[in-house]
């Protein structure tokens, strides 16, 4: 496969269906899927010392659940897809970010403290 035919694929991947799936309709509310979806690619050819050629390519594509438009009574709202482990990571960071910092701070006072005591 040339690199233009690759890129003609990765071009012919990335169509709106991937985006948005199916409608699907239960008890009068219709619900949409949304995605998002990251790709790349990339390829090259070159020679080496002995005078023999190659060339190769790759792509690849990312989905990731963005959330759905919900359809009820003739209204569209937006639901946003939470991802959970993504939510307790960053919350682990941030604690973890905060009990550093209060350590700092408390060994900061504590050294202010002693040198107070000390004048």
């Amino acid at each position: 496969m040339t690199l233009d035919e690759l890129i003609a694929k990765a071009k012919e991947s990335l169509e709106a269906r991937m985006v948005f799936a199916e409608p699907y309709e239960k008890d009068g509310v219709i619900v949409i899927p949304a995605a998002t979806i990251t790709g790349g690619g990339g390829g090259g050819d070159g020679r080496d010392k002995n005078g023999q050629q190659g060339r190769g390519g790759g792509f690849g594509v990312v989905a990731r659940p963005a959330g759905a438009f919900v359809i009820k009574d003739g209204n569209v709202h937006w639901e946003p897809a939470v991802n959970v482990n993504r939510l307790i990571g960053t919350i682990g960071l941030v604690a973890v970010a905060g009990l550093l910092a209060g350590a700092r701070i408390a060994r900061i006072r504590a050294a202010a403290a002693r040198r107070a005591l000390e004048d």
